[in-house]
């Protein structure tokens, strides 16, 4: 289980990288980043900031871009890809 304070970091994190307002509601772990179903409407660009965000912060780096996408579906599979590289 990802602590929710990890989980809080990372959503201000990607929110802070890709210069945008937390959706009204709030944003949820499990909810879709990225495509037409994603209130936050982020695009590639928005991916490589993110990336370039948590290389700096984390010092985890994100090349494959298969596994970046896989990764980015929504904050919880982000938690849990940095969590394995972290350790």
């Amino acid at each position: 289980m990802t602590d929710p304070a990890f989980l809080d970091a990372l959503k201000t994190l990607l929110l802070e990288a890709c210069d945008k307002p937390e959706p009204e509601g709030g944003l949820a772990a499990d909810e879709i980043l990225f495509g037409p179903e994603s209130r936050l409407a982020l695009d590639s660009l928005d991916a490589l900031q993110i990336s370039m965000a948590i290389q700096k912060r984390y010092g985890v780096r994100m090349p494959d871009s298969k596994e970046t996408r896989r990764a980015l579906a929504c904050l919880a599979t982000l938690a849990e890809h940095l969590e394995a590289r972290m350790t």
